[in-house]
């Protein structure tokens, strides 16, 4: 795997980090695909059930590498699936995704972190989506994801005039889901993900799978597919020993099946 992008196993958590700080973690190909190696490698491996993705202190990315693309011509985005080919693996993997973001979440940063299941804040932590002022849209999710995130008001305000946004405001706008001091971000992180891997992973998956689905579908098919996968979970051993657990009052020992 390149060296810029570092992967880590914290018991059944999987840990990886952008690691370009000459660029400040300025996403390329390299980063990407190293990316999308290292969540195959965690969803291949059975005993993984939370994957964690994170940057620096500094810069969770500050945004897709502009030498990279700056001489792009239309056919050659096109021609190579600019985007959709390698960075939508976030999107598609089946474990939950926590993006643990300090420092600058700009641009492609931005669209990457919201790519992510949920995103964890550093006090210190800045969004944006700035690519307005390099004469380009956001291309990856930032007009998309971020109205479904903020609203359309705040999505346009930060969109159109390129400004950041704290984490405070993050946070109260419904982006991120925690904001943490920075010292403690990736504890905190860790054992955010170390709990949500503690429990049944095929579970995990459903709920996560559940809740993508209420914003692709119309309230009464959301329902429809909630109760099909809530009543598939009685087929699961888990199922089992978690309300076995629970009537016997002991903590319950799940086996993924």
């Amino acid at each position: 795997m390149s060296n810029v992008i570092l992967s880590e196993i914290h018991g059944k958590v999987g840990l990886i980090r952008i690691n370009r700080p000459e660029a400040m973690n300025a996403l390329n190909n390299d980063v990407v695909d190293g990316i999308a190696a290292a969540i195959d490698a965690f969803e291949a491996d059975e005993n993984i059930g939370c994957i964690v993705l994170t940057g620096s202190e500094k810069a969770f990315a500050a945004g897709a590498d502009i030498g990279f693309m700056k001489d792009f011509d239309y056919m050659h985005a096109y021609k190579t699936d600019f985007i959709t080919r390698n960075w939508e693996r976030i999107k598609t993997a089946r474990k939950p995704v926590i993006a643990a973001v300090a420092g600058f979440a700009l641009g492609g940063g931005c669209e990457m972190a919201m790519m992510c299941d949920m995103i964890f804040a550093a006090d210190t932590a800045r969004f944006g989506q700035p690519e307005i002022r390099l004469g380009t849209m956001p291309g990856a999710g930032g007009t998309q994801r971020l109205p479904r995130a903020v609203g359309k008001a705040k999505a346009m305000d930060l969109c159109l005039t390129a400004r950041m946004m704290d984490a405070a405001e993050a946070e109260k706008s419904g982006l991120v889901a925690r904001v943490i001091p920075a010292e403690q971000l990736m504890e905190e992180t860790l054992k955010a993900a170390a709990t949500i891997a503690g429990y049944s992973l095929p579970v995990i998956m459903m709920i996560k799978e559940a809740v993508n689905r209420s914003f692709e579908s119309s309230l009464n098919e959301g329902l429809l597919f909630e109760r099909r996968a809530f009543h598939a979970s009685f087929g699961l051993e888990d199922q089992k020993e978690g309300m076995a657990a629970f009537v016997e009052k002991r903590k319950p020992a799940f086996k993924n099946r």
